[in-house]
């Protein structure tokens, strides 16, 4: 039986701050199909899960065909941020610390997001991370998180059992798949989903800086 470990993140709210991206970008889809925007908290609240699933639950009274053509105008839109040098993607603060030091100490690292390849792509590479990554799952070849789809591929890519993995997220639905997998469900405060939601949905901690994530796992 392996005893790598895997340290599997999620993205955005995660490793990156991109909400006023993500906000920006949905008003704008709404807005080129004569929308009203939702609120920017029940946007914030979507994030994590996959695009479509997230824009469905945004606008449930529209037809499947106005969903679709907002969630395609939403990505027109983050492409057009992106090419116009709008597009606010830092990691978080530390997180690069913890990547470098987890790494260090022998584990397997990977992301589990509900961004798409492309947009996953960028982001890492924008902020010079790519390499430090085992395995990238994204929303282009999985069901939306909670589905455990993306944490079980991550495990079989990286040949780590789910004994050995930790999910890493500011979402109820990402410790919802991590407990789907078998994975132990660790959160993060400064992202989209409150501390007691994280916990009330099986978080182990709640870190509330970046280098509470190392201290906790290689303790």
């Amino acid at each position: 039986m392996s005893s790598r470990r895997l340290a599997l993140f999620d993205c955005d709210g995660t490793l990156i701050d991109g909400q006023a991206s993500i906000c920006e970008a949905m008003e704008a889809a709404f807005a080129a199909h004569g929308l009203v925007p939702p609120p920017r908290n029940d946007v914030r609240r979507a994030v994590g899960l996959s695009l479509p699933v997230a824009v469905r639950g945004l606008i449930p009274e529209c037809t499947p065909d106005v969903q679709d053509a907002v969630v395609e105008s939403y990505k027109q839109a983050f492409r057009n941020a992106r090419a116009e040098g709008r597009l606010s993607q830092q990691l978080v603060p530390g997180i690069r610390d913890v990547l470098e030091t987890l790494a260090g100490a022998g584990w397997a690292l990977g992301v589990a997001t509900g961004m798409s390849d492309r947009g996953l792509a960028h982001c890492l590479a924008e902020n010079g991370v790519t390499d430090l990554f085992a395995t990238l799952q994204t929303a282009d070849r999985h069901p939306s998180k909670p589905h455990p789809s993306m944490a079980q591929a991550a495990l079989l890519e990286t040949g780590t059992t789910a004994a050995s993995a930790v999910m890493i997220g500011d979402t109820v639905f990402d410790m919802e798949m991590a407990r789907s997998a078998g994975m132990r469900p660790l959160g993060v405060d400064w992202g989209y989903h409150a501390s007691n939601d994280l916990l009330a949905a099986g978080a182990e901690l709640v870190a509330r800086e970046a280098s509470d994530i190392t201290e906790y796992l290689l303790s």
